[in-house]
């Protein structure tokens, strides 16, 4: 993947839904959620096992967003992948970002033929910090 598109999505990027982030601060889904909330992205926790992460409500799926998001940002296994991407679409969300480890390509193929972009195998926590910098808003 081209580091300028990845880049280009970081930096027209506002809103995340983070689906499969855990409500446990040791796990790395989480690490990377505060991360990105922290560095200004509003960061929507998706996990129908949670009442709330980070002190935010948590929601059980992605219809259950109050507002329209930008990323997908999916922490799951390969094989859960494709029925969130269905709702990715679904809610119309601009970009799928698959976690490191995680590669469906059946799921991205679908999303692309919708219009979505996709990242797969990335950390958004990673890339933004290799790409961006560490720049906190009102910081």
């Amino acid at each position: 993947m081209e580091d300028d598109l990845i880049k280009e999505i970081l930096k027209t990027t506002t809103s995340i839904a983070s689906v499969g982030v855990s409500s446990n601060p040791e796990k790395d889904s989480y690490g990377v959620a505060y991360y990105l909330r922290y560095v200004g992205y509003q960061v929507f926790p998706v996990n129908p096992s949670a009442d709330t992460i980070f002190g935010d409500t948590a929601y059980p799926d992605l219809g259950s967003l109050p507002q329209k998001v930008d990323v997908v940002q999916i922490f799951r296994p390969a094989a859960d992948v494709p029925p969130i991407v269905d709702e990715a679409i679904r809610i119309g969300a601009k970009v799928v970002w698959m976690q490191i480890g995680t590669w469906n390509l059946e799921a991205a193929e679908k999303a692309w033929a919708a219009g979505l972009k996709v990242v797969m195998n990335r950390c958004m926590r990673t890339e933004h910090f290799r790409l961006i910098g560490l720049n906190v808003p009102g910081k």
